[in-house]
């Protein structure tokens, strides 16, 4: 009975083990590039486990005003499942580090994630933004 107890106590253990190196394969960190005429964000992104971060969308890099004779500001938009844009705003003629989890409040996991830079032109002009990225978790 004692050697079947430390058996199953070592199976455990060891799928435990294992387990946690699966996560960590899979919230591994990958390259995210957005640009389009006058923004660029160079950075990258990773799916956040459950209950770290509120399982969210992690993206992290630097958002850059790339026409510094516009005068208009930038900015990294993003939305998770079915929620409002969120907008992180950068600074006219710099670079901005971002360093953000977007997350479904509701859900221990967020599974679906919408990305894109853009160019504030005003309230006259509509605003230019790189192509939409659409992330799914697997």
């Amino acid at each position: 009975m004692g050697k079947l107890r430390k058996s199953v106590t070592a199976a455990v253990v060891a799928g435990l083990f294992f387990g946690g190196a699966g996560v960590a394969v899979a919230d591994s960190w990958k390259g995210l590039h957005m640009t389009t005429r006058g923004v660029s964000f160079a950075g990258e992104y990773t799916w956040e486990a459950k209950f770290v971060r509120k399982g969210g969308f992690h993206v992290r890099g630097d958002l850059n005003d790339t026409d510094h004779g516009d005068g208009h500001n930038v900015y990294l938009r993003a939305r998770v499942e079915a929620y409002d844009w969120t907008r992180i705003k950068g600074v006219q003629k710099k670079s901005v580090h971002v360093d953000h989890v977007f997350f479904d409040g509701a859900a221990l996991e967020t599974r679906h994630a919408r990305i894109q830079a853009c160019r504030d032109r005003g309230s006259l002009r509509p605003d230019n933004c790189s192509d939409l990225r659409d992330f799914r978790r697997r």
